[in-house]
């Protein structure tokens, strides 16, 4: 057993299959958490005709009818969870999370369906922070970004679960019957998270210090006039946040204005903002500071724009420009998603820890590389009849598209998920460790405002807009547009690749 494997005091040392089961039963909770957050995607065909929405309307629903709880309330469940259980967290959300999921198969108006999707943003709001915490804990600095790696595994397995698991179902049953089967899921695993995790000493895999050091850090005074002006200002972009997020439900999503439930909810909304900012000040006033930070959270956050939108819109991408069903869709899509989105997640881990080596600006430099490469893969993918047309007179066959649309879309569905390792391992190095969960919701609060809740929405909005000139194609030119944001997340990474040697905390 080395230095930094030793327990805590009255802790039993940790065993590496322990390690890795830790690590295992983590990807599945984290599975869930996509799974029930990206089934929707796959549902939109049959929702849309139940609920007669837009694509506007839809991407509401999909974008910030989940992230403006999931992204805020985020903040006090992670300061919670850097004080107390964060396995008692962990369990309470999953539990939340998957039973607003099964109520969301229950829905019998729009209004309904919409509160519900945002009670599954207020469960999964305590999934991610604290497990980014319990890994960091569980595994050293050298295989940390390789071990987050492993975590964001859950991405690509969730999505391709949610997307085959939710696709059949619906065909085969309905789209109530997807919603209802998922949820009860995580509802039965929350006991067995419970029984068999272990909350590890915090910092205990981290350079030699000794706990009253880090509880040194941890208490410190939080010190400089000009980092309360951060804070102000993170808390009046909360505040700005939850009235437009507000403003959007009632304006756009056409929910009934007299209902309570809306106000409770818009009031709820506003007042967990600025009361999750407030409480996580100290983790704040050491990490705003820093370019870093900001460079990584909106690199991350820009390229979410892209990730999520694309995944949630491509389902119904294929059904109107490729004419597949939806069960064909939901083993072609859900193909892509799984290899293309393992293997991506995976070498970006790999290949920055190698390359850290050399300097800790490789972390985000590798991700930014892997976002320049996707954006014309993704074109060029959407388009392979055209591609196959420059070989074969009319485009080949419908099977020559799709299976050249398969091998294309792996390539950029890997790539854009690369950041995931590098970028949250360089995030948990911004802060000491008591203060790792709150750092993360911290970014997470950017990234899902930014990634979800816009990405899901602009790609509806784009096509809606797009529509009287491009008519059943105009999801398609909507997805080209974003791509800039992916470009642009470059750029702000190849800038954290720069600052990150200088704010990095060991």
């Amino acid at each position: 057993m080395t230095a930094t494997d030793a327990p805590a005091p009255g802790q039993s040392p940790v065993r590496p299959g322990y390690r890795y089961y830790i690590l295992a039963i983590l990807i599945l909770v984290y599975m869930l958490n996509f799974l029930d957050r990206q089934i929707i995607g796959i549902l939109a065909a049959p929702l849309k005709e139940e609920f007669g929405m837009s694509d506007s309307q839809f991407g509401l629903l999909g974008g910030i009818a989940f992230a403006s709880v999931y992204s805020t309330l985020a903040i006090p469940l992670a300061w919670l969870a850097d004080r107390y259980s964060r396995v008692w967290i962990m369990t309470g959300a999953l539990t939340v999370w998957s039973g607003f999921t099964a109520l969301c198969g229950m829905a019998g108006s729009f209004t309904q369906l919409f509160l519900f999707r945002m009670g599954v943003g207020v469960g999964e709001a305590g999934g991610v922070a604290p497990a980014y915490s319990l890994v960091a804990d569980y595994f050293p600095p050298n295989q940390r970004a390789r071990a987050l790696a492993g975590f964001a595994f859950g991405i690509p397995l969730g999505t391709a679960a949610g997307t085959l698991v939710g696709g059949l179902l619906a065909d085969a049953y309905d789209w109530r019957t997807a919603f209802i089967v998922v949820g009860l899921i995580g509802v039965l695993l929350a006991p067995v998270l419970r029984l068999t995790v272990r909350d590890p000493r915090r910092g205990g895999t981290d350079a030699a210090r000794t706990q009253a050091q880090t509880d040194a850090i941890a208490a410190a005074p939080v010190v400089g006039s000009g980092r309360a002006g951060y804070v102000a200002a993170l808390i009046m972009l909360g505040l700005a946040a939850g009235a437009l997020g507000l403003a959007a439900l009632i304006r756009f999503a056409g929910l009934d204005i007299g209902n309570p439930l809306v106000f409770a909810f818009g009031g709820l909304l506003a007042l967990v903002i600025g009361v999750s900012l407030m409480i996580a000040r100290r983790t704040a006033s050491a990490v705003l500071p820093k370019p870093s930070f900001w460079l990584l959270a909106l690199g991350a956050a820009s390229s979410s724009v892209c990730g999520y939108g694309v995944a949630g819109w491509l389902p119904l991408f294929f059904i109107r420009s490729f004419d597949l069903t939806l069960k064909q869709v939901s083993w072609y899509y859900s193909g892509i998603a799984l290899i293309g989105g393992m293997l991506g997640i995976w070498l970006g881990g790999m290949v920055a820890d190698k390359l850290s080596k050399k300097g800790k600006g490789a972390y985000p430099l590798t991700p930014a590389i892997a976002f320049l490469i996707s954006a014309p893969l993704f074109i060029a993918a959407m388009n392979s009849p055209w591609l196959i047309g420059l070989v074969l007179p009319g485009g080949g066959s419908q099977v020559q598209q799709l299976t050249l649309a398969f091998l294309i879309f792996l390539l950029p569905t890997g790539l854009n998920l690369a950041w995931l390792g590098p970028v949250t391992a360089s995030i948990q190095h911004l802060v000491p460790a008591p203060m790792r969960s709150t750092a993360s919701a911290l970014f997470l609060l950017f990234n899902n405002l930014l990634g979800i809740a816009v990405g899901f929405y602009y790609f509806g909005w784009m096509s809606d807009l797009l529509a009287p000139r491009f008519g059943e194609e105009s999801l398609r030119w909507a997805i080209y547009t974003g791509m800039g944001f992916y470009v642009l997340a470059a750029l702000l990474l190849i800038g954290a690749s720069r600052t990150l040697k200088h704010d990095w905390v060991d």
